[in-house]
């Protein structure tokens, strides 16, 4: 019988090893798996790679891991947010190593990677600081930038609701990068606020298929079977 239900969050990251790459969704505060990201905190992983939207802010989630020293290196779209010190301070100080990713190609080279793509032509960044040292194409008569493929270890998701063999579904723009950072990952851990029987959810309303999740973890305690 496939179930890909853990008890707890310390159960679903106890494979964490320093040195692993890990995608983490959330845009701003909506659709971060805080809950997991203390769990990551409380094993001890260092010497990390994140790959998110931005590097946190404030005294919770990415922040947090900044905070206790655990990011060598953060893949991201916004650096800097309202509340972004830690993060600040630690590339100041050279600690955190910063890979500056337009938006749209963060996306991109993480849907690359869940499709099984070798590379994509972007035409965002062509003739800036970004493109040095990529190769570029012209096609059609419009300049490209080839950009890799962003695979992770591991990502840690946010979802509203899962059953036993990992179907998703997500709360409106909580979803954002949970769908496509569950593909491009080794191991999908996702943190859900239900688990529902298997049958309940709707297939036309299923966003991520179990076959992309490894393991399931609910924030409150399972009331199932």
């Amino acid at each position: 019988m496939i179930n890909k239900i853990v008890e707890t969050m310390r159960d679903a990251v106890a494979d964490l090893r320093d040195g692993a790459s890990i995608m983490i969704s959330g845009f701003g505060e909506a659709g971060v798996p805080h809950e997991l990201i203390e769990a990551v905190i409380a094993h001890g992983a260092s010497d990390l790679t994140i790959i998110s939207n931005n590097a946190g802010s404030g005294e919770s989630g990415i922040a947090a891991l900044i905070k206790e020293g655990r990011i060598r290196k953060v893949i991201c779209s916004y650096p800097r947010m309202a509340a972004s010190h830690h993060f600040e301070r630690s590339y100041r100080a050279g600690e955190l190593e910063l890979e500056l990713v337009p938006q749209g190609n963060l996306a991109a080279r993480i849907e690359a990677a869940g499709a099984g793509l070798g590379a994509v032509f972007t035409p965002t960044g062509y003739g800036t600081l970004l493109a040095e040292g990529k190769e570029t194409r012209e096609i059609n008569g419009r300049h490209y930038v080839l950009e890799y493929p962003i695979h992770a270890d591991f990502a840690l998701v946010k979802a509203r609701a899962a059953d036993r063999w990992g179907n998703l579904v997500y709360r409106k723009v909580a979803r954002n990068f949970g769908p496509i950072m569950a593909m491009a990952a080794r191991t999908t851990i996702v943190q859900v606020s239900e688990v529902v029987e298997l049958g309940a959810l709707d297939p036309e309303v299923i966003i991520t298929p179990g076959i992309f999740v490894n393991r399931v973890v609910p924030t409150m305690p399972l009331s199932l079977a």
